[in-house]
């Protein structure tokens, strides 16, 4: 395992990277104000026993990589509701520029082409990149993601909530409940972490770098990217969808539009499951990127063990 930092697109980039070099690469893209921690190192470890290259990073403005400080916290809700009258908000940067970071990065590793994987704005990213940089992208896997099109549904009101509660940036231990607060309204109702793990992974990412200006640029570059649509229909690699049936902040359906943009994409439901990545799907989830970073998604699945959900999927 290799922690360093890299000079891409006009900022600092850090990432980890773990397996052989020499193995095909795995790109992995956190979402919204989340750093590379955030990947269970159980799913990381994993990918690298099955013979992969695995790269993760954090994304500008969250974790050890450059924040974009010298522009001023955005107004966030002032950007929503300029993009609902249509209008094109301001932003720092869009997700376009993320993707050019993600590309920066392989450049920097000197990585020709990777199997690119992004949860939740992550996943936007991801579809980004696949569909601008097709030369430089072995498969795609969409995670709880989103095409951004109008007129999908959005997140329940309990998860908006959650997610529009501000905390004391001064105060650590108010952050840190305050997400814990998020993770309960929209974490995977059939597969709850205890407490104390959730607790621990937000303590660790807060003392990585939290950067709550930061935050809001980010999701002020995913309203202003607006729909992708267009964007996934160029998609030509292989092409994997997984999204929680029980995700109360980008519902399924999200998942079921973008897979049905990308031209012969999978699309895998998980009963259960919500906006997070619970220790009880690693293995189901291993299965899945196995097979599809393979190009084996017509085998059997390994069902889950009897007492969990199981997982519907359609192509």
């Amino acid at each position: 395992m290799v922690l360093a930092t890299a000079q891409a697109n006009g900022i600092t980039i850090a990432y980890e990277t773990s397996g052989n070099p020499l193995d095909p690469a795995v790109l992995l893209i956190m979402g919204l104000g989340m750093p590379l921690t955030a990947w269970p190192q159980d799913l990381v470890d994993g990918l690298a026993e099955q013979g992969y290259y695995v790269i993760r990073f954090d994304n500008r403005d969250i974790g050890l990589s450059s924040k974009l400080d010298q522009h001023k916290k955005p107004n966030v809700f002032w950007a929503y509701f300029k993009s609902l009258l249509g209008l094109k908000p301001g932003a720092p940067y869009t997700l376009n520029d993320m993707a050019d970071d993600a590309l920066g990065l392989l450049d920097a590793l000197g990585i020709a082409r990777a199997h690119v994987v992004g949860a939740s704005m992550g996943g936007m990213i991801a579809q980004i990149f696949a569909a601008r940089f097709a030369g430089r992208t072995l498969s795609l896997t969409s995670i709880m993601s989103s095409s951004g099109r109008r007129g999908l549904p959005g997140p329940r009101p309990a998860a908006r909530n959650a997610m529009l509660r501000r905390a004391d940036p001064n105060d650590r231990r108010a952050m840190v409940d305050q997400v814990m607060n998020v993770y309960k309204a929209v974490g995977s109702p059939s597969f709850p972490t205890p407490e104390r793990v959730r607790r621990a992974e937000i303590e660790r990412a807060f003392d990585r770098g939290a950067n709550p200006d930061g935050v809001a640029r980010q999701m002020v570059a995913i309203v202003a990217s607006g729909d992708r649509t267009p964007l996934l229909r160029k998609i030509r690699c292989p092409a994997m969808v997984i999204h929680g049936a029980a995700d109360t902040l980008v519902p399924p359906a999200c998942g079921v539009d973008t897979a049905q943009a990308i031209s012969g994409a999978s699309l895998h439901l998980i009963e259960g499951m919500g906006h997070d990545l619970p220790q009880q799907l690693i293995e189901r989830l291993l299965a899945l990127l196995d097979q599809h970073l393979h190009g084996k998604m017509t085998l059997e699945l390994p069902p889950l063990a009897p007492h969990r959900a199981g997982s519907g999927t359609h192509h």
